[in-house]
């Protein structure tokens, strides 16, 4: 018996075999340092505050209590925001500017949702 994976775009399945999944799965690591190489510690700085933050507040974040948080000026806070959200989707920020959605989590509805062993409660982005 053969083996492979099912992969879906929309309502549509493919079948990939196991063997084209694996090296696919072993190159990934060298394609994502890749991606990431436009980030600086600060963009990693914020990111991560964000992701951590979202489920704990509840609420969109704005960029003003991000500057005040990390101690990085606004300009600076909301430059690097706007390459976040540019450069492979990490976030997206809402009509007022502030963050709502930051891989993989949001504070917008979604079918799903995360619990956390701290007790926060989101949905997944």
């Amino acid at each position: 018996m053969k083996e492979y994976v099912l992969s879906s775009a929309g309502h549509r399945f493919t079948e990939i075999p196991r063997e084209t999944w694996e090296q696919h799965v072993a190159q990934a690591p060298k394609g994502i340092s890749k991606m990431l190489s436009f980030m600086s510690k600060n963009h990693h700085l914020i990111r991560n505050f964000v992701v951590r933050e979202l489920p704990r507040i509840g609420k969109p974040i704005s960029p003003a209590l991000i500057s005040a948080e990390l101690n990085m000026s606004l300009s600076k806070t909301t430059e690097i925001l706007d390459e976040l959200e540019r450069n492979l989707f990490f976030l997206v920020r809402n009509d007022q500017g502030e963050i709502s959605w930051a891989f993989p989590v949001t504070v917008d509805k979604t079918p799903h949702h995360l619990a956390f062993s701290t007790g926060e409660r989101i949905n997944a982005a």
